[in-house]
């Protein structure tokens, strides 16, 4: 039964997470790894309000906004591949999850 290994990668450096996802993708290629994927997720706009106030009339510095990017890769078998990928150091702009579930055959109880 194959196991099904579901990387989550968020940035809000879309180019760095491109990058990332790109290098992934072209090692899997050299080895002749089943991968589903990249599937790009809808960019989320955060927004995060600034309290700090900058003297006695209370002013306010403007809120900070940003967006995140999300890309998802199934790595489907090929434990190995996955558990390279999930051991090598990331860039610190992009946060990794790794996800792994195990799939069964129709049929078997």
């Amino acid at each position: 039964m194959p196991y099904v290994t579901t990387l989550t990668l968020t940035s809000g450096d879309r180019h760095r997470l491109d990058d990332v996802v790109a290098d992934i993708k072209a090692r899997a290629e050299r080895k002749g790894v089943e991968l589903k994927g990249p599937r790009p997720k809808q960019p989320r706009d955060l927004r995060v309000p600034q309290s700090k106030t900058l003297g006695p009339d209370g002013g306010r510095f403007d809120p900070w906004n940003y967006t995140v990017y999300e890309r998802t890769i199934d790595i489907v078998g090929y434990e190995t591949f996955a558990r390279e990928v999930t051991a090598e150091a990331f860039p610190p702009e992009v946060h990794v999850e790794a996800d792994i579930e195990q799939q069964t055959q129709p049929g078997s109880g």
